[in-house]
């Protein structure tokens, strides 16, 4: 059957037949719901726009009208300033009269009676007065006029416009100053602000008002809070906007405000035609999109149902095809669909192959590796062996840090290409990283396992060089082998890392079969870490003090702190046992910041000159934030920077020298003391001298045993010290355990001694004893 638009026909026949037949039910109840969805949609857009519109007219008509107000605030405040200076004018003019001024002048009441009242006839006033110097008041009728003190301040001050308060209430008031020619007074008239005069005010608006002056004293609290001179809204019987003037006074102990009202019912009636003739215009909207996604939906849904039913088929594993017969929308639907089908299988055989491998090296993932390791073990047959070996590649990380990702992506690929070559009937797998495994069966009782490991380990001895440089790719490779170290898949593979653990123990390059004491020694492992958290969380640590003894001040001028982990069960745990597993789980972090807080909180307690020395690991020194802890550390104990001295090793340099150089700078501008410990035993020692300029270079211990065994010990002592005295450090001995190695340091010029010889490291409560018997030390020394 062909599509309405005839677009496509749909193959094979028999589908077509049950197209056929429910092709009416589906059209009707798809376009309905497409009509419906278009038409949603627009009446809730058409709704937002409808309520945008209305509100903003209805927001538009309130700026509107607070606009209208504030303006008109503005006039009546004009207003009753052109009252007042017109009323203001006329005093001036009767205060310059010459003859008022003379019957001010000799106190002629009836004169001054008859000016006022035709002044106040002539400013349609309601009162007239002279306010003394002496504070007498003269008027024709004194009846309502202010107590004379609470006007004369203000008069004096030289305020000439303002509201005074009466018997008669709030009046709008002028005064001119009366000169004869120097100042015997004050001439004042006032007009009253009654409700009246304020309607007749108000007339001059052109929006309706209602005005207002109100003194403070018989304002109600929103009132006296409302800010002035500008528009609000308040919410009464109806909805009004205000507007509130702060007036000046002529009278102290008044503070009048003028409060214009407005009706906002007034201002939004003239905005209501314009919103019903929006809805009008929505609905008529409405129903034209209404019609229109009918029509839309019925010229789209047949073909949709045929596209449906082939959906379905290929849902049931059939072959389904439409064949192409228009270039419209619907024909390239249709010409879509079929690129789809073949899409589709193609795209499961790309998930399948990308579930099962790595993506950079194509080999086998974990996955896939467990499931052909079952497969493996499963047809292994009697007087058969198989071997599964875990491979991790020696100093990755130096070449991703040195090289950058791309040149350690380069070294994955090239290694994966050396096994596939080398190991042809082997299954070699990416775990991930720069970890591999490998699979071997069939390995026959009677061979020789050794030569087996002995070829995988020769897979990675082949030089590598990337854009031109050598990468050195070594590994270490942990083997377990079925069935005598497991019969299935899961123990080989545990087994086969607890090989690898210990063959990175061993040293680089190397390989080794399980053996069961493994399994208990990672036991041992995980248990201790258990308890080494514990200890952290518990308090279970403590530290001890050894003396660091100058010889150029003959004192102890020092003390290292070693922390110790006393453990519940086992007693006294060496550090030589924990501290490597504190730095390969991380917890030497928490231990280090431990060690520092507690060591300079002890060091606060000792004599101002004595100072504490504490190491940092270098994975403590490459986690952000060294510096704030050390700030916080000193912060808390109150130790001054200067008597604290952190002790790093040259292996904090190997990850970003950049980076390292500029904590070490962030530390000394500190005020904090700097050391390298272990001189001599790195490969880069001389380099780091120069890169930063140390405070101490603890000389290894090795270097000071070599002083009664080799006949060079002495010319490396020297060395050493030459060198760090010509870069401005001082040197210190490590190890120092009788006094023929104290005589060689102290003549070949080494400046500091710590070790035995003076004493062993001590609790925190035996420094104060040490500290007692420094000259004790010195004596002995000497003799």
């Amino acid at each position: 059957m062909s599509w309405t638009t005839g677009a496509a026909k749909l193959i094979p026949g028999p589908w077509r037949r049950a197209a056929l037949r429910m092709g009416g039910l589906r059209f009707g109840s798809l376009s309905g719901r497409i009509a419906l969805l278009y038409a949603g949609l627009f009446a809730i857009v058409l709704g937002l726009v409808v309520s945008l519109a209305a509100g903003g007219l209805l927001r538009f008509a309130e700026a509107n009208a607070a606009r209208d107000l504030a303006a008109n605030a503005r006039v009546f405040d004009e207003i009753l300033a052109a009252r007042a200076n017109q009323m203001g004018d006329q005093a001036e003019v009767l205060a310059r009269d010459f003859g008022f001024r003379e019957a001010v002048a000799t106190g002629d009441s009836p004169t001054i009676g008859s000016a006022l009242t035709s002044l106040e006839a002539r400013a349609r006033s309601d009162m007239a007065f002279v306010l003394t110097l002496e504070g007498e008041v003269l008027a024709a009728d004194k009846a309502g006029i202010p107590a004379p003190e609470s006007l004369w301040t203000r008069l004096d001050a030289g305020a000439a416009r303002g509201i005074i308060a009466s018997d008669r209430g709030l009046a709008l008031a002028a005064a001119a100053p009366i000169e004869t020619p120097d100042l015997v007074g004050w001439l004042v008239i006032a007009q009253s602000l009654d409700r009246d005069e304020l309607d007749r005010l108000v007339e001059l608006a052109p929006i309706s008002l209602e005005a207002r002056v109100i003194e403070a004293g018989r304002q109600p609290p929103w009132l006296r809070n409302a800010k002035a001179n500008a528009v609000f809204e308040r919410e009464e019987a109806e909805r009004f906007l205000y507007h509130i003037s702060d007036l000046a006074v002529l009278q102290d102990g008044i503070a009048p405000r003028l409060v214009l009202r407005h009706a906002l019912a007034q201002s939004l009636a003239a905005y209501a035609s314009l919103k019903w003739g929006l809805v009008a215009l929505a609905l008529s909207g409405l129903a034209l999109v209404l019609w229109l996604s009918w029509k839309v939906a019925r010229s789209v849904t047949e073909p949709l149902q045929q596209l449906d039913e082939a959906t379905r088929l290929i849902g049931e594993g059939r072959e389904v095809n439409l064949t192409v017969e228009t270039d419209d929308e619907i024909g390239r639907l249709a010409q879509s669909f079929n690129q789809m089908v073949l899409a589709i299988e193609e795209r499961e055989r790309r998930i399948v192959h990308i579930g099962l491998h790595d993506g950079l090296t194509g080999l086998p993932n974990r996955k896939l590796f467990t499931e052909q390791l079952v497969n493996t073990l499963v047809r292994r047959r009697s007087g058969e062996q198989v071997m599964v070996a875990y491979v991790d590649l020696d100093d990755f990380k130096m070449v991703n840090d040195t090289l950058g990702h791309p040149a350690g992506d380069a070294l994955l690929r090239m290694v994966a290409d050396h096994l596939r070559e080398d190991l042809p009937d082997a299954l070699i797998a990416r775990l991930g990283g720069d970890e591999f495994a490998i699979l071997i069966g069939g390995i026959d009782d009677r061979a020789s396992l050794g030569n087996i490991a002995d070829s995988l380990q020769r897979s990675f001895d082949r030089p590598i060089s990337i854009n031109g440089q050598h990468a050195a790719c070594g590994a270490s490779i942990g083997i377990a082998m079925a069935p005598t170290d497991g019969e299935d898949g899961t123990t080989l593979m545990k087994n086969a890392d607890l090989a690898l653990y210990r063959a990175k123990h061993e040293g680089k390059s190397t390989y080794h079969f399980f053996e069961p004491a493994l399994d208990e020694a990672a036991r041992q492992r995980r248990q201790l870490e258990i308890d080494l958290r514990a200890a952290i969380k518990e308090g279970g640590f403590a530290l001890n003090f050894q003396p660091l003894y100058s010889l150029a001040e003959k004192r102890l001028t020092g003390f290292e702190a070693l922390i110790r982990w006393n453990h519940p069960v086992r007693g006294r745990v060496s550090p030589v046992e924990f501290i490597p597993l504190a730095e390969e789980t991380g917890l030497i972090i928490p231990i280090g910041e431990w060690v520092l807080r507690e060591a300079c909180h002890q060091a606060n307690s000792w004599p101002t000159n004595v100072s504490v020395a504490v190491n940092v690991s270098p994975k403590q020194f490459a986690a952000t934030g060294i510096a704030a802890t050390v700030l916080s550390a000193l912060s808390a104990s109150g130790l001054p920077p200067h008597r604290l001295e952190l002790e790093i090793t040259e292996s904090i340099f190997i990850a970003d020298v950049d980076a390292t150089l500029a904590t070490l700078h962030s530390l000394r501008n500190m005020g904090v003391k700097i050391a390298l410990d272990d001189f001599g035993t790195g490969y880069s020692s001389l380099s780091y001298l120069r890169s930063f300029p140390f405070d101490k270079v603890k000389i290894d211990k090795s270097f000071v045993e070599d002083l009664g065994t080799s006949g060079n010990g002495h010319a490396v002592i020297r060395a050493i010290t030459t060198l760090a005295a010509a870069l401005g450090m001082e040197t210190l001995a490590e190890g120092v355990e009788d006094i023929a190695q104290f005589e060689v340091l102290e003549r070949e010029g080494c400046q500091n001694i710590q070790g035995y010889l003076f004493s062993r490291p001590v609790p925190a409560d035996a420094v104060a004893g040490l500290l007692r018997d420094g000259a004790g030390y010195q004596r002995q020394l000497s003799a």
